[in-house]
């Protein structure tokens, strides 16, 4: 395999007495779609700073194409988007793209680079009069202005709406499908699975998985069994129990002596259903966690805090 474009080797990062990264070892190839998935506290900004230069190790390695990360010439093949952003609210939203356009040798023109990221029409506009979603995305866009050899997007489509979001999706998919390297983080499990053909999966400053998205949900061995029940038996091998809108789901590591149980039991029972976990459900096993709604999210999309 090729060198990576960025990578870190026993990488740790203390605040204080705070361990925000503890020996993480990461390689990310050209041509890769990296999510790092994990809840706050993780550790998964805090190494996006380093592989970017804005924060040094406590100890370890730490590269992007093979040197420095704070070194200029390296930074200048790179696209970021931090996890929060502001403008000065009288800019142009063109000026802003000017503005970060003469950093680069032949950066995105203007025009196209709005228009990819659903912002046409708007050069004109104040970045104060822009809604949170539009300046979202010209957050985005602004990665992408030099012609990044990597894009590192740290939760890129927090605020925006369900179609503001798929928009977003496809910009991020067409610059990985004409071979752009992304590393990018989320809240969206939805957005995980639509975008990430590798998880690296973060708790408390380690690594606790590293795999493609159907290994990660492989690797905790848990299955979902959902079924219409007015009273629920005694079952064993229950790792967790939820019911939503009269339905009950069922995370266990055996469904099928789970269904021998159930059935065994003579309670009367509908529309039984056996299928492998989502991501979040594997996210939940690996970290011990509890799952959450965020401020942006929707019942239709669950998010990890």
């Amino acid at each position: 395999m090729t060198e990576p474009l960025a990578r870190t080797e026993r990488a740790t990062r203390h605040y204080g007495q705070n361990k925000a990264l503890d020996g993480v070892t990461l390689a990310v190839h050209r041509g890769e779609m990296v999510e790092l998935l994990g809840p706050n506290g993780a550790g998964k900004t805090t190494l996006i700073n380093l592989l970017v230069g804005l924060r040094r190790p406590t100890s370890g390695v730490v590269e992007l194409f093979g040197g420095d990360p704070r070194h200029p010439a390296s930074r200048r093949r790179i696209g970021v988007t931090p996890q929060e952003s502001s403008f000065p609210p009288t800019l142009r939203v063109g000026e802003c793209v000017d503005y970060v356009s003469g950093y680069y040798d032949n950066p995105v023109d203007r025009t196209e680079l709005l228009g990819r990221f659903g912002l046409d029409g708007l050069a004109k506009r104040q970045t104060g009069g822009l809604s949170g979603g539009q300046r979202r995305r010209l957050a985005v866009a602004l990665a992408f202005v030099g012609r990044p050899e990597l894009v590192f997007l740290d939760e890129p489509t927090t605020g925006l709406d369900v179609e503001a979001r798929h928009a977003l999706w496809d910009g991020i998919r067409a610059f990985h499908a004409a071979g752009g390297t992304v590393l990018l983080t989320s809240h969206y499990l939805e957005e995980v699975e639509a975008l990430a053909e590798r998880v690296v999966v973060l708790g408390n400053g380690r690594v606790l998985a590293d795999d493609t998205t159907a290994a990660v949900r492989g690797l905790v061995g848990v299955r979902r069994v959902s079924v219409t029940v007015d009273r629920l038996p005694q079952l064993s091998g229950v790792t967790r129990v939820e019911t939503v809108d009269g339905r009950t789901h069922i995370l266990t590591p055996d469904s099928d002596r789970l269904v021998r149980e159930l059935v065994g039991s003579g309670v009367s029972f509908v529309d039984l259903e056996v299928r492998p976990t989502s991501l979040e459900e594997a996210f939940l096993s690996l970290t011990g966690g509890d799952s959450a709604t965020g401020g942006d999210a929707t019942a239709a999309e669950p998010a990890l805090l």
